[in-house]
């Protein structure tokens, strides 16, 4: 049974570590494909690409899914979507600024992305996003780009603000087209603090955070594949 992972930079394995990024050997890919051996023939492929929006994982599709011709496709991505331009909005701390990708087209995204793999005997798995730690969020945005970026975060809502609009109007996607979801967000929420399951820049998980991905996707497998699968 072949499984391909879907998405960003939390897919590829990027955390924070000492004030740079870094891949991780432990992602979550890695120890799922650790984890699926003991129970026969399962081949995991990453395929998370650093800094990629679901617009990126729309125009890779057909070469990096479709033509793998996997059993099923864990997708997660979202959360540069809806991040901003934060250089545009320090140049114009009063302006109005758009999420990278607007929610409609996010879910547009989301939906097509579906209907391709369905339409190829495909089975999707969406996962909703996991949770930021605003206040670390924040401060990493600010020392890079400066003060500006405050005052205009403080003016529309805050950062979690958009992050949390945008995995609502995932979950309700997924009701809508019955697909297969993996809750991570919960998972997170429930597993530890998360200084501890989150890296210094707020968003990108430590090696404990990509464990407690990995067990909550095991976990959730045999309902999904039937298959009995521990870890």
């Amino acid at each position: 049974m072949r499984i391909i992972c879907f998405g960003d930079s939390v897919t590829r394995g990027i955390s924070y570590v000492r004030g740079r990024l870094r891949i991780l050997k432990e992602n979550y890919p890695a120890l799922l494909q650790a984890a699926l051996t003991q129970h026969g023939e399962f081949d995991v492929v990453n395929k998370g690409v650093f800094n990629d929006n679901s617009d990126l994982l729309v125009s890779r599709l057909a070469d990096d899914v479709v033509m793998e011709h996997p059993d099923y496709v864990l997708i997660e991505i979202g959360g540069n979507d809806c991040n901003f331009r934060w250089d545009e909005v320090a140049l114009a701390k009063d302006g109005e600024h758009e999420p990278i990708v607007p929610l409609d087209r996010y879910l547009t995204n989301l939906q097509h992305i579906v209907l391709v793999l369905r339409e190829n005997g495909i089975t999707p798995v969406l996962m909703n996003l996991l949770p930021l730690d605003p206040v670390r969020y924040y401060n990493a945005v600010c020392a890079q780009h400066g003060s500006n970026v405050a005052h205009w975060i403080g003016r529309c809502g805050g950062i979690e603000h958009w992050h949390g609009m945008y995995n609502r109007a995932l979950v309700q996607l997924v009701h809508r087209l019955n697909v297969l979801t993996i809750d991570v967000r919960t998972a997170f929420k429930q597993a530890a603090d998360l200084s501890v399951l989150l890296s210094d820049d707020g968003i990108h998980p430590t090696a404990e955070g990509y464990r407690v991905m990995a067990r909550t996707i095991v976990s959730a497998l045999p309902r999904l594949i039937g298959n009995p699968v521990t870890m």
